[in-house]
C-alpha cells in the first residue's frame, strides 16, 4: 500500500475506532460549547471526502440531501427529515473508504477540472481530505471527553 493510501486507510481507521462502541443516543448530544453533534461530523467527513474527491456530476454515491443536513454551515437543530442514523453512516464511511482507496495511484499528480483553495491536483484534494478528517476526529474525541464528564 502506497504512502498516501495508507495514510487515507490510518485516518478512516482511526475515525471509526473514535466511535466504535457509543450508542447513538450519546452521539446526537451537542455538548455546551460545540456547535454539532458526533452524528453531524460523521455525516459532514462523509460528505466532504465524497464532495471533493469522489463526486462526479452524475455519479454520487451519498443521497442529495447530504449536502443539506451536513455541509459546510449546517447544524443539527436545522434538521428536520431524512437524517440518516449513525448506524447507516458508520456503513458509507466504510464503503466509502474503499472507494477512496480504489482512486488510481497514476491519477495523483491529474489536474482536477475546478481548482479550489490553491488545491489543483487530486494528491492536493486527497491532502485536504485527510486533513479535515483528522481535524474532526480530533473535534468527536473532545466532544466524547466532555459528555462523559458530565454523565
Amino acid at each position: 500500500m502506497s504512502y498516501i493510501k495508507n495514510q487515507i486507510n490510518m485516518t478512516r481507521g482511526n475515525l471509526l475506532k473514535e466511535i466504535d462502541g457509543l450508542s447513538p443516543e450519546f452521539m446526537d448530544i451537542q455538548p455546551i460549547g460545540f456547535n454539532n453533534t458526533i452524528h453531524w461530523h460523521l455525516g459532514h467527513v462523509l460528505s466532504a471526502s465524497e464532495k471533493f474527491l469522489l463526486d462526479s456530476p452524475n455519479n454520487s454515491s451519498l443521497p442529495e440531501n447530504y449536502g443539506q443536513l451536513f455541509g459546510y454551515g449546517s447544524k443539527p437543530s436545522d434538521w428536520s427529515e431524512g437524517v440518516p442514523s449513525t448506524e447507516t453512516l458508520k456503513q458509507q464511511l466504510q464503503e466509502q473508504l474503499d472507494r477512496l482507496l480504489a482512486i488510481p495511484e497514476e491519477t495523483y499528480n491529474d489536474k482536477v477540472a475546478a481548482p479550489f483553495m490553491g488545491m489543483e491536483t487530486v494528491a492536493d484534494f486527497i491532502s485536504f481530505v485527510i486533513l479535515h478528517e483528522t481535524n474532526h476526529i480530533g473535534q468527536i474525541h473532545a466532544m466524547k471527553l466532555v459528555i462523559q464528564a458530565s454523565n
